[in-house]
């Protein structure tokens, strides 16, 4: 009987045998994967311009194919809800975060002193910056659909279906080998009992705030809607666990849809909102991501200011709007943001992976159950 190890499986088994190999490999095996690291985060920063024009523009066309006040008001709840959670998120990780950080990396010279160097780099340079790609999809996605161009957006669209194989059939199988490497370099450096003692702590914070936002949504649409939001809450449970095991938003939305309907939504817009928040609503992944950063900037002794965090969480909230619908896709499409706006250098990137990873399937279900809440809030606008 042939068992498939998903991939939060293969990055815990990457982890352990990173920290395993590290402290016994010569240096001359771990400059090896020091290399591929090198590489294949070149190659990363080549293709993440890629991943946001080819998922931005074509869903920004689709969008406005569709375009009316329930669309406006949709998208327009969804990122608010979205940037709402990356505020909370940082406003809580950057008070909790540096005490618990500080007893971990007081003896911190300078990040990545001690680890083995690469043997060479190939120089894969980006075909444009990240806000560069930004500007040209929601140009691009908005001429698309401002003159019904058909032939542009099939030519988006199989650009997109080409990224979505890039991810799922070289990014994500190879992500396993990169932790590895990270995790075997830190190790040889001496780095790694830091990192894992942080990883605990920063994983059960995420969670707690992620319960906290869910509550604040289902709050705001229990008094609008006039109905108790534990028992809406409590209603939308399925989709939450259905989620956690599939990791994914979109197949989760059959399970979504249903629930929405048993809190009271009607037919219609629950029918319109559910598929749409699948894609566009990200508040889990918002609260995961700007605290794993916070994270990862305190292990490395750097600062978080609040004025880069902002700029931060507002271009987040975009590049996640059409986040590649695979595991650990809203990270891989924050990867340019993480590194141009944080100055996250590969290491940083690695890390930013295996925790994002590690917690994925909480951040999808912490999405997935808002979009219920959500949905209620526009089925009583619309109302109105």
């Amino acid at each position: 009987m042939k068992v498939k190890i998903g991939l939060l499986g293969r990055i815990i088994i990457a982890i352990a045998l990173g920290v395993l190999l590290g402290g016994i490999a010569p240096e001359m095996f771990v400059r090896v994967f020091a290399t591929f690291n090198t590489v294949f985060g070149e190659f990363i920063d080549f293709a993440v311009p890629l991943i946001i024009i080819g998922f931005i523009a074509p869903a920004i066309a689709e969008f406005g194919k569709g375009s009316g006040k329930l669309l406006g008001l949709a998208t327009a709840i969804a990122y608010t809800s979205t940037i709402i959670a990356g505020f909370f998120a940082y406003s809580v990780a950057s008070r909790v975060l540096p005490t618990i950080v500080s007893k971990q990396v007081d003896d911190v010279v300078e990040p990545g002193a001690g680890m083995a160097t690469s043997y060479f780099d190939i120089g894969i340079d980006p075909m444009m910056g990240v806000m560069t790609a930004l500007v040209f999809a929601f140009v691009m996605g908005i001429g698309m659909a401002a003159v019904n161009s058909d032939v542009l957006h099939r030519g988006f669209a199989e650009l997109k279906d080409i990224i979505e194989k890039v991810i799922n059939y070289v990014i994500i199988p190879l992500l396993p080998f990169h932790v590895f490497g990270i995790f075997l370099n830190m190790t040889f450096a001496g780095e790694v009992k830091k990192v894992l003692s942080v990883f605990a702590l920063v994983f059960i914070l995420i969670i707690v705030m992620h319960w906290v936002m869910l509550t604040f949504q289902y709050t705001v649409a229990g008094v609008m809607s006039k109905r108790n939001p534990l028992k809406l809450m409590k209603t939308m449970l399925p989709a939450y666990f259905t989620a956690v095991g599939t990791q994914s938003s979109a197949a989760t939305i059959p399970v979504t849809l249903r629930q929405t309907k048993e809190t009271g939504a009607s037919e219609r817009v629950a029918g319109f909102t559910v598929p749409l928040f699948a894609t566009i609503h990200l508040s889990g992944s918002m609260i995961t991501l700007v605290t794993c950063s916070i994270g990862v900037l305190l292990m490395n002794g750097m600062g978080v200011d609040v004025m880069i965090y902002t700029k931060f969480i507002f271009m987040l909230g975009i590049a996640m709007v059409a986040a590649p619908g695979v595991p650990g896709g809203a990270v891989v499409a924050a990867l340019g943001i993480l590194e141009t706006v944080l100055g996250f250098d590969t290491t940083m990137l690695a890390l930013m992976l295996a925790l994002y990873v590690a917690q994925d399937s909480f951040g999808t279900a912490t999405n997935v159950t808002g979009d219920g809440a959500l949905s209620i809030v526009v089925d009583e606008i619309s109302k109105k």
